[in-house]
């Protein structure tokens, strides 16, 4: 019987266990968004996909809106409007990539809502259409 040094157990453990701590759900970046609401606000109330399809929809400052680039279905793939780079559907039932990495999900809510509103979206805002999108099959 062939033994493994514990070194090399413990290493291969190591990185299973970590790419699992970057792993979660979209509904677990949902439960993180209601966190922060609660703190934003002490009127918070939860979040609404009636409310967070209009915003995704509806075009703010600039007159963009977020379908302005990702369709006004996020099951569809979307262009960006400046670049027309390809962008892949938004909503998880299409995509099961989508807001499975809180890095990534923090960087382009970010990035798109001071492009669509020229500041950062509230966590209300950000649940209200993430909520919109999980709803969406």
């Amino acid at each position: 019987m062939r033994r493994f040094p514990i070194s090399a157990i413990l290493s291969l453990v190591a990185c299973v266990c970590s790419t699992a701590v970057y792993a979660e759900t979209p509904q677990q970046i949902l439960d993180g968004l209601t966190q922060q609401a609660k703190t934003e606000s002490a009127d918070f109330q939860g979040f609404d996909a009636a409310r967070g399809e209009l915003f995704f929809k509806q075009t703010h400052a600039n007159d963009w809106s977020c379908a302005s680039c990702h369709s006004d279905n996020p099951l569809n793939a979307g262009k960006h409007a400046k670049t027309s780079k390809a962008i892949e559907p938004l909503a998880p039932s299409a995509n099961a990539e989508r807001f499975t990495d809180p890095k990534k999900v923090g960087k382009w809510f970010k990035r798109n809502c001071n492009d669509v509103l020229d500041r950062t979206c509230t966590a209300q805002e950000q649940g209200d259409v993430l909520t919109w999108l999980l709803a969406t099959q």
